[in-house]
């Protein structure tokens, strides 16, 4: 087994943490981006589109990697279960439900990681997993029964979380089907290509719907906005989550997830775009102490 430095473990864990910081920023901000004129639309556009730039530009200064006709073609899957779906459901899911819900949601996609993976790729299950999934899957539905009787999305809706949740299986399905594939090759030539191809995918539905922004209406903030969430939240947080994978185990990164519900409810409630009720924090107990109880299970095994 190759040794790892103590500084290289410590880059490693301030790399998840900053990634997930960032993808928790984005949920409040992305959701004021969304309110002051552009639309969830718009913003997948601008993160798929702008992410293949950013990465293939990045592509040119980095060591070439020779990919297959074949490995291509399967980069098509990854980028539709990777991105298109897990992208396009989640920032429309964000547009709809309020950034505090988003951010809980999020965190069940370790719950479907381990469902996906014994279904899948036949890793056993044991009665931690069994019982952190049913524990996950009671915050989830306490979180979007409470949407449902919402009547403001700084509460909830319930279309946005159930968005947000299909984003979550998405991603865990593209884990799940593509491992093998997204450890071949660096970050620069997975995401390079997986942007590429749902670039692809999406701009035919969305290009006239991009162009008809008026951008006379939307307000300075609100391109800054875009541009953390097409810079940091996507471009920096794809590298960063990589550098992490890199030295630490599996059950630790997604330790990391907690990060994002806590950075954004605090940054919602701070900025006066989210209200925290105290269901929520009944799901937020019950989501996070289920996906603790799944990797503690995968901790002990491993």
């Amino acid at each position: 087994m190759k040794h790892t430095s103590a500084n290289q473990r410590i880059l490693a864990h301030v790399s998840m943490f900053m990634a997930c910081a960032f993808w928790g920023l984005m949920a409040p901000l992305g959701k004021d981006a969304m309110t002051h004129g552009i639309t969830g639309i718009d913003m997948v556009t601008f993160r798929v589109v702008g992410g293949a730039c950013l990465f293939w530009i990045t592509s040119l200064f980095v060591k070439h990697e020779h990919v297959p006709l074949s490995d291509k073609l399967r980069f098509i899957g990854a980028g539709l279960f990777g991105l298109v779906f897990n992208q396009c459901c989640y920032t429309i899911g964000l547009s709809i439900t309020s950034p505090v819900n988003a951010s809980i949601v999020t965190t069940s996609m370790p719950i479907f990681a381990m469902v996906l993976s014994a279904i899948i790729l036949g890793e056993p299950l044991t009665g931690k997993k069994a019982g952190g999934v049913l524990m996950g899957c009671s915050g989830a539905l306490i979180l979007i029964l409470t949407s449902a009787n919402a009547v403001s999305d700084k509460v909830g809706d319930i279309r946005g979380d159930l968005l947000c949740l299909g984003a979550q299986f998405s991603f865990a399905l593209y884990l799940a089907l593509f491992n093998p594939l997204i450890k071949r090759y660096s970050v620069f030539t997975v995401n390079k290509w997986m942007f590429l191809w749902a670039s692809v995918m999406i701009t035919p539905f969305t290009a006239s719907h991009v162009a008809a922004i008026e951008w006379g209406g939307v307000p300075v903030s609100t391109i800054w906005e875009v541009a953390y969430v097409v810079f940091f939240s996507t471009y920096i947080s794809y590298i960063l989550t990589m550098v992490g994978q890199r030295t630490l185990r599996p059950t630790v990164v997604s330790v990391y997830n907690y990060v994002q519900p806590i950075v954004s409810v605090a940054a919602s409630i701070i900025l006066g775009i989210s209200v925290l009720q105290w269901p929520q924090l009944l799901a937020v107990v019950l989501v996070f102490s289920g996906v603790w109880l799944v990797t503690q299970s995968r901790a002990k095994r491993q």
